[in-house]
């Protein structure tokens, strides 16, 4: 009786394994013969592209004095010439991949890519040099083509820690050494022709050099003073600052921990005394003018100002590395306008270093986190006075061509002032001051024309006070950190 069961359960229990294989078999396009039908789900949405054609600061419809143009961050992509497969070997083909296939999977040859990008300058054929000192090499973009070259370590000059680039009239490059304490020389085709410094210089980091007077000054970051040379022969005239007191100065004219440095065009020097959270100035003759800033997030003040630069106007350009941001002055220390705040995105910055302008107006910074360079269109005092005058005659043809019979509201629109004398107030609501005023962050007239509200949205019509951008949590690398 138990073996009659026992061979009625198992022949229950075959049958259900055959009949379970059968339905697997059925099922599986494999096992089946069927071929696998294409998913019908719709493939994912692609993500949004960023719209980078009319990126300007203030936005509209304030009139825009700076645009976003483009950004660096590599050497430009190069295709590899076709050559024969080469045969892999056993752990080639154990591992999956070839040594070279990550450099070839996308038909490209590998590439230099900025790592911690300092100094920046401009020569007179508007190439863009850029020290990088992990890297250990200045790279040399195009701007207009993004073809690049280099200023390699151990191939054409012996490098440390490259920090300040400076270009004279000449083309001749000078590049600052932290390591080596010294500032190398360069000519037009990139040979090195010489070097000075050595025994005087302590940490030197930023550069800048005044054509007119022939004066070459290096931020002398370890010894807190600012070094002024012959930029021709190389000798030392004078020195600017009290050194040995190990960063503890905050008198005016003294410095802790300058890291740049930059000349306008009648020879006033300005430098970053990043420390002390401050900008001062000094006359070409090195004589203490003025200073202006202080430690803070708000507006005007300083966390960690770094680069400095100057433009056709006379703006003073502060590269804030703590606060990711740049802030425009007057050469009073009026603010006039911010741009920045930590981020990815175009006139966002990580760890900004350093900034520059050139003949054409185009601005470069330089930031250490992202590696990359972002390069902007200053729009000068004069080209937002005409933008200004065409509004104001589109206003004025528009009130013309109404109907005479037509009741106009007593509380119309008028069209936009003239142009007034600059307004010491960065409140103020100056719409088409010459003046580097035009450069203002406090204009809040939501009927206005200004060349420089950061607030054109605003219902008050009155000043207001300038936009503050918000703080960075990340500490910056690089100089005075």
């Amino acid at each position: 009786m138990s073996v009659t069961t026992e061979n009625v359960a198992y022949k229950l229990l075959s049958r259900a394994a055959a009949l379970t294989l059968l339905l697997i078999g059925f099922g599986s396009p494999v096992l089946s013969g069927q071929k696998k039908t294409a998913a019908s789900t719709p493939p994912p949405p692609e993500p949004p592209k960023l719209d980078i054609s009319n990126i300007v600061w203030p936005q509209p419809p304030a009139i825009a004095r700076l645009r976003y143009l483009d950004y660096f961050s590599a050497q430009k992509p190069e295709p590899m010439k076709q050559q024969a497969a080469k045969k892999k070997s056993w752990m080639d083909r154990m591992a999956g991949v070839a040594p070279d296939d990550a450099a070839k999977r996308d038909g490209t040859k590998p590439r230099f890519e900025l790592g911690t990008p300092y100094g920046i300058a401009v020569d007179s054929k508007g190439l863009l040099y850029v020290a990088d000192t992990k890297v250990g090499a200045v790279f040399v973009f195009n701007p207009e083509s993004h073809d690049t070259d280099f200023i390699k370590h151990g191939v054409d000059a012996k490098f440390g820690r490259i920090f300040g680039l400076a270009i004279d009239d000449s083309d001749r490059l000078f590049v600052s050494d932290g390591e080596y304490n010294h500032v190398l020389v360069f000519n037009p085709k990139h040979k090195l022709e010489g070097q000075f410094g050595e025994g005087v210089m302590n940490d030197p980091a930023g550069l800048a050099i005044d054509n007119e007077n022939r004066f070459l000054y290096v931020a002398n970051t370890g010894s807190d003073q600012v070094l002024v040379y012959d930029a021709d022969t190389f000798k030392l005239l004078r020195k600017i600052g009290t050194a040995g007191k190990n960063h503890t100065l905050t008198t005016p004219g003294d410095f802790s921990s300058p890291t740049n440095v930059a000349v306008d065009r009648d020879g006033n020097l300005f430098v970053t005394d990043t420390l002390n959270d401050r900008v001062e100035m000094f006359d070409a003759d090195g004589a203490f003018v003025r200073a202006f800033g202080q430690n803070g997030d708000g507006p005007g003040d300083f966390a960690r100002p770094k680069g400095i630069a100057v433009d056709c106007d006379g703006h003073i350009w502060v590269a804030d590395a703590m606060l990711n941001r740049l802030q425009v002055f007057t050469e009073e220390g009026d603010l006039r306008l911010i741009v920045g705040g930590f981020g990815m995105l175009p006139g966002q910055f990580q760890a900004l270093a350093d900034v520059t302008i050139d003949k054409t107006n185009r601005v470069f910074t330089t930031e250490q986190m992202l590696g990359r360079v972002q390069m902007f269109r200053y729009i000068t005092n004069t080209e937002a006075q005409s933008e200004y005058d065409r509004r104001k005659a589109a206003v004025a043809k528009s009130t013309d061509q109404k109907p005479a019979n037509q009741t106009q509201p007593t509380d119309k629109a008028q069209p936009p002032a003239g142009p007034t004398p600059e307004s010491s107030n960065p409140g103020s609501s100056n719409p088409g001051s010459l003046n580097p005023g035009s450069l203002n962050p406090g204009s809040s007239n939501p009927g206005s024309s200004s060349p420089g509200s950061l607030n054109p949205r605003s219902s008050n019509p009155g000043p207001t006070k300038p936009m503050a951008a918000p703080a960075s949590t990340t500490a910056p690398a690089g100089k005075a950190s």
